[in-house]
């Protein structure tokens, strides 16, 4: 997960970056980007949390000593476990430049969420600490197929902490290249971007080829 975030973070720069550059970049100090990725790192392991408590509610199932419970327990983790495989195979062709990202990425816009924009507005007038890392954690939101790729891959973690764990990693692993963004050194980073795409792709395919065979295993 650390690795992903790492070789991902290549596709966070034409993303995310004039964030970075508006926001935390523009006080230029390093406590305003410790604010604002403090708040993105909250977001990314809370959610991990909750995707990781969901995939342990549908395994815990297996463990009760109903046979009818341990086998609805595995019909669950297939149904749980096919689409998170699918999901993370098409962003990893995606990222491999096979297949394009799905639509309906683009359209989960955080704008829509009321308050967002006026939250937005506030903190390009203050670059305030506290308004950084509120907006870190709205932009934790931010529709990414990278990031959503990792959440979803923290719904078969088995536990809540686990999957929290999982999506920290990789929140950490995008922070090289933000952080040299918001420094004006970006150059470096990007000259390496088409590697760091596929590699990020193969991670994400490979993760992919693990959930599927796991959901394989629970169908037999």
């Amino acid at each position: 997960m650390f690795l992903l975030g790492l070789f991902g973070s290549a596709h966070c720069l034409g993303m995310c970056g004039p964030l970075v550059v508006a926001l935390p970049g523009a006080d230029g100090r390093w406590r305003a980007h410790l604010a604002y990725h403090s708040g993105r790192l909250f977001t990314y392991t809370l959610l991990g949390t909750l995707m990781g408590a969901v995939g342990r509610g549908v395994l815990g199932l297996q463990a009760l000593p109903s046979a009818q419970a341990a086998a609805l327990g595995a019909r669950l983790q297939i149904i749980l476990s096919l689409p998170v495989g699918i999901f993370l195979l098409l962003l990893g062709l995606h990222r491999l430049g096979i297949v394009a990202e799905p639509a309906w990425i683009a359209k989960a816009e955080p704008l829509r969420l009321p308050g967002f924009g006026r939250l937005i507005r506030r903190v390009l007038d203050q670059h305030g600490t506290g308004w950084l890392l509120a907006m870190g954690t709205l932009l934790g939101l931010l529709p990414c197929g990278l990031s959503y790729g990792a959440f979803a891959r923290a719904l078969t973690a088995g536990s809540a902490s686990r999957g929290a764990l999982w999506t920290l990693l990789f929140g950490l692993g995008t922070l090289p290249g933000l952080l040299l963004l918001g420094g004006g050194s970006a150059a470096l980073w990007k000259r390496f971007r088409p590697q760091a795409e596929l590699l990020a792709g193969l991670i994400m395919v490979g993760m992919a080829v693990a959930v599927l065979t796991d959901a394989w295993a629970a169908f037999f």
